[in-house]
């Protein structure tokens, strides 16, 4: 079995790893450490440098994610840029930015970062479309959770379990990773 070291301090990316690699014939295994969040244009470029840089510092192979939510009537932010958007902004004021505007088309994209110790990142990326309701919802999650709602759906993703809310997510990134590991060896 091969074990996959995931540097990430997020339970639900931990746990989605687990559930999507580990029947692949993966281990996932956790170490929580700290990584420059380079400020990109893309997702890509930030999760290929933290895997890049968590790679050199432990000296193995790592998988490292960034994500962020997409809002097509903002021009694609904060896409990147989520992370410093909700401890500075919050989504009280992305509603508010949102307020009178009919296209609320989102997707929420995550990018995989595989670095094998001394090689460059590949990176894999899936994309969740959705939506951006007109206010907060639910009580489970955190973030963009109380204001996404995943296509197909009529309420946020705060308003579902954890286990639930898992399942919601587009899978191809992890999937792409497993089909990529599996090829290599």
């Amino acid at each position: 079995m091969k074990k996959i070291t995931y540097v990430t301090k997020n339970w639900a990316k931990l746990k989605s790893a687990q559930l999507i690699l580990e029947p692949l014939g993966f281990e996932i295994d956790n170490i929580k450490i700290e990584t420059t969040e380079i400020q990109a244009d893309t997702v890509e470029e930030v999760a290929a440098h933290s895997a890049k840089e968590a790679s050199e510092v432990l000296k193995c192979d790592v998988l490292k994610n960034d994500s962020g939510i997409v809002i097509e009537a903002l021009g694609g932010f904060p896409g990147p840029y989520t992370h410093y958007v909700d401890e500075h902004l919050g989504m009280d004021n992305i509603l508010k930015m949102m307020e009178g505007v009919e296209n609320r088309n989102a997707y929420f994209m995550e990018c995989l970062a595989y670095c094998e110790y001394g090689k460059d990142p590949v990176t894999f990326v899936s994309k969740t479309p959705g939506t951006i309701s007109l206010e907060k919802q639910g009580t489970h999650g955190w973030s963009w959770d109380f204001i996404f709602i995943p296509e197909g759906k009529d309420k946020t993703l705060g308003c579902y379990e954890d286990d639930e809310r898992l399942l919601m997510w587009n899978q191809d990134a992890y999937k792409a990773l497993g089909e990529y590991l599996k090829n290599k060896n």
